[in-house]
């Protein structure tokens, strides 16, 4: 555990994450005169009981995956103590199985049909009944994290590994979805705090985003949608984040085709395609969660287009010299309107490639020069 500054007669928040996202969301709590105690590992409910006795904060924000819900859940019935994500949220940010019941099912909120499956058998049912192609994916994981497309009966027992192993809990048990030909998916950041009327939702102009190979990703803000679909996408988002409660940015994932809208996923917390915002917002998503969170104003303002490529270093690179990281930053920092955050990482050293533009189109080639640029740091030695 670590003190970022000593408290006055100020507000505590303690931060449970690590990686250079948390320091960011750290300093943005620090610049609103928050006293900030950051807890780097906080899987261990007993350490974590202890860390929060010893700092008594005001407010409790995740930042992480894994964190002992029962353990949230108890501080949150403290007098005097707020948590973000609330418990219900975070557990099931962790619960694919719930999260999608209660939208399709208690909210009635538009998902691609839907099942889930048990063991091998019970997947091998699914496609029969569902026919192919069906995406299969963990209950619990990262975007694209041991995702995998159906096309054959051949593919049924590979896809179930693959989910299986790459959920970030040991779930055995999937999800298995029809596929939806879709224009865009799309992250609508939405930001839910509290004013003198209650609670209020807004939302930040909508991110699309891909996955451009391995660990890459490509994110751009404003994806151009109907005001049909955008209109959706926001009650949508609205539903399901009010469903949730507690304050703070919410990462709500849809899928786009003409005037449709697919609810997909939501995250109660920051996500890397929210990291366009550090040059396209006025307010980045780590400055409107901090001031969600605190019960503070907040503007979704989007002051230009904007992209970013988010990379990571190789398995294996080699740490660049200080000469040749001179040289590759000079190259990438010559496109016009760019910018690059080049910092050691949890899983690695991770790469940012940010530019803005009068349009996102070109925003997004400014943004791929740059990740070109940057990513001679990623060649192994």
């Amino acid at each position: 555990m670590s003190d970022l500054e000593t408290p006055h007669a100020r507000e505590t928040v303690m931060l449970l994450g690590a990686g250079e996202r948390s320091h960011e969301l750290a300093s943005a709590f620090q610049r609103l005169g928050a006293h900030v105690v950051t807890v780097d590992a906080a899987t261990d409910a007993s350490s974590l009981t202890a860390a929060i006795d010893e700092a008594a904060p005001r407010y409790v924000v995740v930042d992480a995956e894994s964190v002992p819900t029962d353990t949230l859940i108890a501080v949150a019935e403290r007098d005097g103590v707020e948590v973000f994500p609330t418990p219900r949220a975070a557990r099931l940010a962790l619960d694919g199985e719930g999260l999608r019941r209660l939208a399709a099912d208690e909210l009635g909120l538009p998902t691609a049909p839907f099942w889930f499956a048990g063991s091998v058998e019970e997947l091998t049912a699914v496609a029969q009944h569902a026919g192919f192609p069906l995406v299969v994916k963990p209950l619990a994981a990262a975007p694209g994290e041991g995702e995998s497309v159906l096309v054959r009966p051949e593919d049924v027992e590979p896809a179930w590994r693959s989910a299986v192993a790459g959920g970030k809990l040991s779930m055995q048990r999937v999800l298995a979805e029809t596929v939806v030909e879709v224009d865009a998916e799309v992250t609508l950041l939405t930001v839910r705090t509290t004013g003198p009327a209650g609670p209020t939702v807004s939302f930040c102009e909508p991110i699309g985003h891909r996955q451009t190979g391995g660990e890459a990703l490509e994110a751009w803000q404003p994806q151009q949608l109907s005001a049909t679909a955008l209109d959706s996408a926001k009650s949508i988002a609205a539903r399901i984040v009010n469903s949730l409660g507690g304050r703070g940015v919410f990462a709500v994932e849809v899928l786009v085709r003409g005037d449709e809208v697919y609810f997909s996923d939501v995250r109660p917390r920051l996500q890397d395609a929210g990291l366009v915002t550090l040059r396209s917002q006025r307010l980045s998503q780590f400055e409107l969660h901090a001031r969600a969170v605190l019960g503070l104003p907040v503007d979704t303002i989007m002051i230009s287009p904007g992209a970013v490529e988010v990379t990571r270093a190789q398995d294996g690179a080699a740490a660049p010299a200080p000469g040749d990281l001179r040289v590759v930053l000079a190259d990438a920092l010559a496109v016009a309107e760019s910018d690059v955050r080049v910092f050691p990482d949890a899983e690695g050293t991770l790469g940012l490639s940010l530019a803005t533009a009068p349009d996102p189109i070109v925003a997004r080639d400014r943004a791929r020069r740059v990740a070109a640029a940057l990513r001679k740091l990623w060649v192994a030695g």
